[in-house]
């Protein structure tokens, strides 16, 4: 192995090289294949994170009504005039008596399936190929979704081992995307195809929660499972006939749009396949500095998306079906800031020739201190409720910023590993999915506005703690243990 360039060195000139082979030879983007698998992943990702999120919403209806009023009793914020719902089916859905410490754990346990997968879901995704890998996470997850109503009918155990099974399914998702994306996402477009496809995401929690809580208005909360499951299976249909672990592979792609991805990947993918450097990449400074900013910022994450419903609802006094759009708010704001800056992102390196790194970090200082300092804004908003879902609405866009920071960063350092990478941090990133919903759970027994500003200066401390760690020990070039042959890496 030859000597590594300094990482100034690989992050100037070399860069404004590759920026201007890259615009000679580039394939156009629209009708290209890999735009094309952008959506058609987004789509999966909207998918993944409906089935995530829907029970959220759900949980507010399926619980006693009579035990519910009793919590809200004690709210400090006066409860909003709640439209008279729709009689018909809602003797047919059972309610439960499920205390605050068993909502907790109901809705974390998806992510102690979720958990089990991450690595492995890299490993067996880069050895058998991401497509189906992927294709078949979701089916899995789509399949228990459809049993959700009979396992709650059965009791929380059952439910909670259904949700763990969920968790299991979707937990080689995203694993497996960051190694088709290895193969398929030229460097100076990362930015653009990366925050399209996840994108979907955040699309998944806007469109699912408002959708959520009409249906159950108007129908009852077992159709949330139901519906969206049967949208799973159409997902399903699309991806195993359109998509391709990578352009070699692909029958309909054109022949200029191949050599341009495979051209502009040629010197940063390994050579030696079914090689995996796991003593250089679990000693890698630049790879912890990217789990623990993941792990910091998943906690306001997963805090957020498993509760809101709840906070809105128990302190400031939503009904069902102004709860799913309410909560719906702050993650528009995530897509549309994520997009922007998925855009901007890639301006800069591209024309401005800033450096990877510079971007990286100062995305994720945007994206990590900017929801820090608006979540603890909204405990101390009192009964107020426009600003505090103002303020909701702010610390979640922001958080969609990181998606071009630290979020797509393993395809900076290790594009080969990037699956493998990706479930390394998302391991670590998927405890606070864990215990983050029981810790806020336990915290917020009377659901005071006391208890909540608790749950939020946690939140906004991690998230501190990791961009601080990021920003002093993250990088934006290949580590020389990912290749295996010489280059020039202009990233």
């Amino acid at each position: 192995m030859e000597r590594y360039a300094s990482d100034t060195e690989r992050d100037d000139t070399p860069l404004l090289q590759r920026a201007e082979e890259e615009r000679v030879q580039r394939a156009p983007a629209c009708g290209s294949s890999r735009y094309g698998l952008a959506v058609l992943s987004s789509f999966g990702f909207f998918v993944v994170y409906s089935l995530r999120v829907n029970l959220s919403v759900a949980m507010v209806d399926m619980l006693n009504n009579t035990q519910s009023d009793t919590n809200h009793s004690s709210s400090v914020c006066p409860a909003h005039a709640n439209p008279p719902r729709p009689k018909h089916n809602h003797t047919a859905a059972s309610v439960y008596n499920w205390d605050s410490e068993t909502q907790g754990w109901i809705l974390g346990s998806f992510f102690y399936g979720y958990i089990l997968t991450q690595i492995l879901g890299g490993y067996l995704a880069g050895r058998w190929g991401p497509k189906w890998l992927m294709g078949l996470g979701i089916l899995g997850t789509v399949f228990f979704t459809l049993l959700t109503p009979v396992a709650a009918d059965l009791g929380a155990k059952y439910l909670i081992a259904v949700r763990v099974l969920e968790g299991i399914g979707e937990g080689v998702t995203f694993p497996a995307m960051y190694t088709m994306w290895a193969s398929w996402a030229p460097p100076l477009e990362r930015s653009r195809l990366l925050t399209i496809s996840y994108i979907g995401a955040q699309l998944g929690t806007v469109i699912s929660l408002p959708l959520s809580g009409q249906i159950c208005f108007y129908l009852d909360w077992t159709y949330v499972f139901y519906i969206f499951g049967a949208i799973g299976l159409v997902w399903f249909v699309l991806w195993t006939f359109l998509a391709f672990d990578s352009p070699n592979t692909h029958p309909r792609i054109s022949e200029q749009e191949r050599l341009y991805i495979t051209n502009s990947l040629k010197n940063e993918l390994s050579t030696s396949a079914g090689y995996i450097p796991w003593r250089a990449i679990l000693t890698s400074g630049p790879l912890w500095a990217i789990v623990v900013a993941h792990f910091s910022y998943n906690w306001t994450f997963y805090t957020l998306l498993t509760l809101l419903p709840t906070y809105m609802k128990e302190v400031l006094g939503f009904s069902i079906q102004q709860n799913g759009m309410l909560s719906a708010l702050p993650y528009i704001g995530c897509v549309v800031l994520a997009v922007l800056s998925g855009q901007l992102a890639d301006h800069l390196r591209e024309t401005c020739l800033v450096r990877t790194v510079t971007v990286r970090k100062v995305f994720s200082i945007v994206g990590m201190l900017g929801p820090a300092v608006f979540l603890v804004a909204v405990g101390y908003t009192g009964c107020d409720y426009t600003l505090a879902v103002t303020f909701l609405t702010l610390s979640s866009a922001l958080g969609g910023v990181s998606a071009s920071g630290f979020n797509i960063n393993h395809l900076d350092i290790a594009p080969s590993y990037a699956g493998i990478l990706l479930g390394i941090t998302n391991t670590f990133a998927t405890i606070p999915g864990m215990v983050g919903p029981v810790i806020a759970r336990t915290l917020t027994q009377q659901n005071t506005i006391e208890e909540w500003q608790t749950v939020f200066y946690i939140a906004a401390g991690i998230n501190l703690f990791g961009a601080t760690v990021y920003t002093l020990f993250g990088r934006g070039d290949v580590q020389p243990w990912a290749v295996h042959t010489s280059y020039n890496h202009g990233d």
